[in-house]
Order: structure tokens, then sequence, then C-alpha cells
């Protein structure tokens, strides 16, 4: 495996046309209504629409497809020219072309027309899946993975292959990392019936051994996917939100996504919830239709929230006259004391900024071995939290020059010893800000929790709390 290589996405390029226009009456001859032209767009499809969607992540792209010669060829490399690097394979035929008919904004029919046979593929075909960083089979069934099956099944066991199948195309070469049919496509594929969660890892547990897939992952629209491995629990990753879009190329999306995780490093889990939550955020920009898709690249399609700032909050709830909150320590394990803590916290003014020491603060407080989770897991699991407005890191033992500038009304600590004495209660009084004890749930730590887990993994009965 190439760690510098690209992303090589191989298969089917169609062309993708849109006549968009009105529709306030029915034809005189038939019921069926009548379309007054007011747009029309072509841009490529299948395989040229997934590759598109991976380039937009700033990772070389390199597309393995067959093109031909015609008008629709002619206008599909056009597009992706400049995108991704083209590397062709001969076409015996046309390009196939979809044409929706849409009547404001809504597909009446859809037209197909075209086609061809890929021919045999190159030297330089061959040369580009031997340099992938990963692999993506964008498979229509029009026969450019089924072309390049032989050179595909070498790879697999090499890099990351991940292949979105289809109806009409082979199966997926045997140690696929993962597979992502639709719901559908799942339900023809195997003799599972039912539409529940239940049956659908039952159809990708099926389709994961017939296929020797090291995943596959079952797309189930506004639900999100299924992730289903043999030997393993199948995991839902839900959409983040409710995409009321056109679902035209989410699939593509979804493949593409996964694709360019999985040659950053990512596990499989990883892969399938940034490829959820950017599907879902493709839908509700208006799917393959989407005009800014075509326009030059820029960034990816959904970046992460940034944390909130924290010092930007303080000044924001100072200046409108409001309490500002703080309350700090190392939050290795969220436990149920933590929880009840911050809940506490959050109640008494009107926002809550968790202070967190840093990887080298809890070290040097806890010893070796600590902290068990990093900096940027403790900053994210806190951030979750509905009683948590922001959460900010300190280096130091104490968060005691952090809060001279933070300057927090209420500093929040929970135990059963006095506000006076905590060490953060001298700085809090130069600005009048007022250190406070709550309760704390009795016998929860990180440090008994990691106790109780050592001792259940060397088999001990767990100690009495």
């Amino acid at each position: 495996m190439n760690e510098d290589g690209p992303l090589v996405v191989v298969g089917d390029v169609l062309l993708d046309q849109d006549v968009d226009g009105r529709a306030t009456r029915l034809a005189p001859d038939a019921p069926v209504p009548v379309v007054d032209v007011v747009e029309e767009r072509a841009r490529p499809g299948g395989a040229g629409l997934a590759a598109a969607l991976a380039a937009r992540h700033h990772r070389p792209v390199v597309l393995v497809t067959a093109l031909g010669r015609d008008e629709a060829g002619d206008i599909a490399r056009r597009a992706l020219q400049g995108r991704v690097s083209l590397v062709e394979i001969p076409l015996e035929g046309t390009l196939p072309v979809k044409t929706r008919i849409l009547a404001d904004g809504r597909p009446v029919v859809r037209v197909d027309r075209g086609g061809g046979t890929p021919g045999r593929p190159g030297a330089r075909a061959l040369s580009a899946l031997a340099e992938a960083r990963a692999i993506l089979v964008a498979d229509y069934g029009r026969g450019t993975a089924d072309a390049l099956r032989s050179a595909l099944t070498a790879a697999a066991p090499h890099v990351p292959l991940v292949w979105d199948p289809h109806p009409r195309g082979g199966s997926p070469v045997a140690g696929a990392r993962l597979v992502t049919p639709n719901a559908a496509e799942a339900s023809a594929l195997t003799a599972v019936a039912g539409t529940s969660l239940g049956a659908h890892a039952d159809r990708g547990r099926e389709l994961a051994e017939r296929w020797a897939a090291g995943s596959v992952v079952i797309t189930l629209g506004e639900r999100g996917a299924l992730l289903v491995r043999p030997g393993a629990a199948p995991v839902l990753v839900p959409a983040p939100y409710r995409a009321g879009g056109d679902p035209c190329g989410a699939g593509d999306c979804f493949a593409a996504v996964a694709a360019v995780a999985l040659a950053e490093g990512a596990l499989p889990e990883e892969a399938v919830t940034r490829a959820v939550a950017e599907a879902a955020a493709f839908v509700g920009a208006g799917g393959a239709g989407n005009r800014g898709l075509w326009e030059p690249p820029t960034v990816p399609a959904v970046e992460p929230p940034l944390p909130r700032d924290a010092m930007r909050l303080a000044r924001e709830v100072h200046a409108r006259g409001g309490t500002v909150v703080a309350t700090g320590g190392c939050f290795d394990l969220l436990h149920a004391g933590h929880v009840g803590l911050l809940e506490n916290a959050a109640r008494i003014g009107d926002c809550l900024i968790v202070c967190v020491n840093s990887d080298a603060s809890v070290a040097r407080l806890k010893g070796p071995g600590r902290p068990l989770n990093p900096l940027a897991d403790r900053v994210r699991v806190l951030s979750a939290l509905d009683s948590v407005d922001a959460v900010i890191a300190f280096e130091e033992e104490t968060p005691v020059r952090l809060l001279e500038s933070l300057r927090p009304d209420v500093w929040v600590k929970g135990g059963d010893y006095a506000a006076e004495d905590l060490p953060e209660a001298e700085v809090l009084r130069t600005w009048n800000g007022q250190a406070v004890v709550l309760p704390y749930l009795d016998g929860r730590s990180t440090t008994s929790l990691a106790h109780r887990a050592a001792r259940a993994a060397a088999g001990r009965p767990p100690a009495a709390r």
C-alpha cells in the first residue's frame, strides 16, 4: 500500500441531465402533465459524481473509467478535468445518459438512453490501482468493474477497498473492507424478509459471508446506516438530522466519504459515521442537482462543528449581565458523579464552562498511565452534554491562571470540603467571584472505576465501595 498514494475510483460514469420546468396543466391527449421547460443542466453521474465528491476533501483522486468519444462523454470529461486525474479505458458504444424531467423540482419521469461496453484496461489503469492508498468501486452495472476485476482482486488484501454495488453488477471481490448496498439492494440480494433492524442485520451478515467482506454497511436513508461485521454486534449509525431534499446521488456521497475516511486511516465505524453525516448534508443541500457541487472545489461539504469559544462566551454573558459558572477537573472517565455535578452547576447561572486538565497536567497529578482518555476525547464527551456550554483546557495543576482570564462569577467543585479552602477561592475574591461546593455522589471516581475494571479483567471480585 502506498501511504502517499491517491484514492482511486473505479466505475461507470454516466451523464445525468435534469430538464426542469413548470407543470400547470394536463396534456389534451392523455392525463399526463405538460412541462414547460425552464432550464436544462448536465453533469457527470455514477462514478464521476463519486470521484468529484471525494476530490472535495483535498485528497488526490484518480478516476479509472470508460468515457468514449461521443458528445455525452465529452461533456462529462470537461466537467471532471481539473477535479480528478482521468485514466480512461476504451468504450465501445456511447456513454449512458439519464435524463430526469422535473416539474417544480419534482421528478415526473426519467428517460435512459445510450450505453456501451468497456474494453480491456491498459497499463495506466493497472498502475493506478497498484499505487492506490485506497480504492472505491462505484459499480453501476455497466462493465467497468468487471473489466478490472482481476486487478481489484489482487489489490483488495493490501489496500482499503470500498465497493458500492449495483443489482446489475457483479459481486464485490473477496476482501473488500466495506461494501455499501442500500436497503432495497440488500433486500433484493437475499431472501430475508422484513424491514426491522434485525432483518437488515441478518441481510448484512449473510452478504458479508457470501462476499467474504470485512464489513457490510446497509444505508437506510433517513434512519442512517447499519454496519455489520461477521462475529460482531451490528452498529446503527443514525443520521444527525432528517434531511429533506433530493436524495439523488446520496449513495455516491456516502461511499465517497467512507473511502476518503479509510484512506486517512479511519476505522470502519469512524468512516461510516462521517459518511452518514455528510450524506445527510448532501441531501439537504439539494443532492446531485446542487449547482454548488460543480463550482470550483472548495472545502469539504461538511466540517465538524468547532467547539464553542469559552472566552467569547464568558464575555457575551457578562455583557448582558448574566452569571458565568465554571467548574474544572480531569474528567478522565465521565461517570454519574460528574454528570450530577455538571447538571447542578448549570442551574446556578446562565452558562456553564468546564475547565479541563490537559494530558500533561493529568499525568503530573495522577501519575503514570493517566489520563485513560486523551484530551480531545474528554473535550468531545463533555461538549456533548446539554448542561455544558463550553470546554477549555489548561496546562497547570490548577486552573487559577485560566480563571484570571475567564473571570467566572461562580466557581463550582464537588466534595465535602469547605468552599473557602478551595485553592481557587482566593483568586475569585479579587473580582468578587464566589466559590461554592456542591454535593457529590459518594464512591464515584475515575480511580475507583479504573481499579474495579482492572480487578474484573483479572477475574477478581470488585472491592466494596
